[in-house]
């Protein structure tokens, strides 16, 4: 079993930056995909970036790009969320997901992942 805890949500100006965690729990070798997903209110729940712990290959949706960064610390099971240039839309609640395998073409599908954290809220003022 796995469990997938996130922190570090909060309220930031837009313009500013949060560093989001997410530590894995549990049967660590089951979570070689890690992800971030997000969801505002009345929307569907988004894919932001995705990384690979075995060989820190990473992605992102285009709307974070060059904005958001996914580093991981395999030595200490953490996955974070390096955001920085936040913008207003950038608001929702963001969950770590983790899974043990999955097709490469799936890897922004939150149905291809089988753990979720409880989520943390992130809100940028204007």
């Amino acid at each position: 079993q796995v469990h997938v805890v996130e922190s570090g949500g909060g309220l930031v100006q837009a313009g500013g930056s949060l560093r989001l965690s997410c530590v894995v729990f549990g049967r660590t070798t089951d979570a070689d995909f890690l992800a971030w997903f997000r969801q505002a209110p009345g929307k569907d729940r988004e894919f932001v970036s995705a990384i690979t712990r075995s060989g820190g290959i990473t992605t992102y949706a285009d709307s974070v790009k060059g904005r958001f960064t996914i580093p991981g610390d395999i030595a200490k099971n953490t996955v974070y969320l390096e955001m920085n240039s936040l913008k207003p839309e950038d608001t929702a609640v963001y969950y770590c997901a983790a899974t043990s395998k999955l097709r490469w073409v799936d890897i922004r599908a939150p149905t291809s992942y089988d753990y979720w954290g409880q989520g943390t809220q992130v809100t940028v003022s204007s």
